[in-house]
């Protein structure tokens, strides 16, 4: 296959060459004003940000990780609390939770659009935990700590289902903190203010990734914590900078957690350009739902609830002999990914917790069908068409038939 002729899953070259004047321009500002750390290139694009997601507050930090675990801390969680998240994730949503000192557990997702169902987090709420007498807090049996905290991950780019999550947390006293690290100018139908709100608005706080893949990347790391709590934004600030109060003040033992400048020149460069290509984005999916609309009986394609105005970070189908077909569009010069292979309870890293397969059925069965194909701002039509042409031959080649289960359907 001619190198030239390949379609990429995630075409970063092309992105950076449309923007590399202003890029090299931040580049040469940071070289002559030696404006490396914090300054007021650092807070401009925290107002920025801030901005863009309709936040009062935005906390740049070092990475995604990071700002998941500062808006933990300062959101309340104390070590041996107990948080609840989804096993299909990327490992940095438990990290973030474990290195704030908590424990995590799980519940399954909805089958459609594989995030946190609420239906799943209400039983285990009520099946899978208990009142302890001595505090009057809702308790995990699996982990006999405080469930304090809920983390829904907004997977793909496309929010969880807020309203019945949050109702349920105030209902039990937890706090909510979005993993928003893939959903960039997602946003969500909320039926009790009856308004759009944007990802990372929603909880008490969210986290955000500027990994170099992500709808707003950096040329390296980043992330940012999205707050209206003065105080989480306060613990935030002092987090990723050693604990300071002040210059050599140390309130607490902190980290060096903070998001160079030079990065976050890039990511306000870029952040002007974010809203044409979540649009983009969302053109390009509308394309692949009609295009993809005739293996509707042996592809999953993704599901968009009418609360949901996803920013479609990936594109994800689920299929039976996803390696196969996998290895089929890689010789047809076709990339594409799988996000997430393994899902969390099943990682040799958490196998001491004593969690097995068939625990969370959903996820796991999601696990094994899932694969993302080419998603970004310039995706072409034709280049979807050659996609959808490689989809049919290997449908109409395959020997065997693709039996999708009941609920994908």
């Amino acid at each position: 296959m001619d190198q030239t002729n390949k379609i990429p899953f995630l075409d970063l070259v092309t992105l950076h060459e449309e923007l590399e004047a202003e890029l090299v321009e931040v580049f040469r500002k940071a070289l002559h004003t030696a404006g490396f750390i914090g300054g007021s290139v650092l807070t401009d694009f925290e107002r920025e940000f801030a901005g863009f997601c309709d936040s009062r507050h935005c906390v740049g930090v070092s990475s995604g990780t990071d700002a998941l675990r500062f808006a933990l801390t300062g959101a309340g969680v104390r070590p041996g609390d107990t948080v609840v998240t989804v096993p299909n994730s990327f490992i940095a949503t438990t990290e973030a939770i474990s290195q704030a000192g908590a424990h995590f557990d799980f519940v399954d997702v909805d089958e459609r659009t594989w995030n946190m169902d609420p239906r799943k987090l209400e039983e285990y709420l009520l099946d899978q935990c208990f009142i302890d007498r001595r505090t009057g807090r809702i308790t995990s049996r699996r982990t006999n700590g405080p469930v304090t905290a809920v983390v829904p991950v907004h997977l793909y780019g496309q929010t969880a289902d807020m309203d019945a999550i949050l109702e349920l947390a105030e209902a039990h006293r937890l706090v909510v903190i979005e993993d928003a690290c893939q959903a960039h100018g997602a946003e969500y139908f909320s039926r009790k203010s009856n308004r759009w709100r944007k990802a990372g608005t929603m909880g008490v706080a969210a986290a955000f990734s500027f990994y170099p893949g992500k709808n707003l990347g950096a040329l390296g790391e980043g992330g940012a914590i999205t707050t209206g709590s003065d105080e989480i934004a306060e613990v935030g600030r002092k987090l990723r900078q050693h604990g300071e109060r002040k210059r050599y003040h140390h309130d607490v033992e902190g980290y060096n957690g903070r998001l160079d400048a030079i990065q976050a020149g890039f990511l306000s460069v870029k952040l002007r350009y974010l809203p044409a290509w979540v649009e983009a984005r969302r053109a390009a999916a509308g394309r692949y739902q009609g295009l993809l609309s005739a293996f509707a009986d042996r592809m999953q394609l993704p599901y968009q609830p009418d609360w949901a105005r996803p920013a479609w970070h990936l594109y994800v189908v689920a299929v039976e002999n996803r390696d196969q077909l996998q290895q089929n569009l890689a010789e047809a010069g076709i990339g594409t990914g799988i996000h997430y292979p393994i899902p969390l309870h099943l990682q040799q890293a958490y196998r001491h917790l004593g969690f097995k397969k068939g625990d969370f059925p959903v996820a796991e069965n999601a696990a094994e069908r899932i694969l993302s194909l080419p998603m970004f701002p310039q995706l072409t039509s034709e280049q979807q068409e050659r996609i959808t042409r490689s989809l049919s031959a290997y449908f109409e080649s395959s020997l065997e038939p693709e039996n999708l289960s009941p609920a994908s359907k």
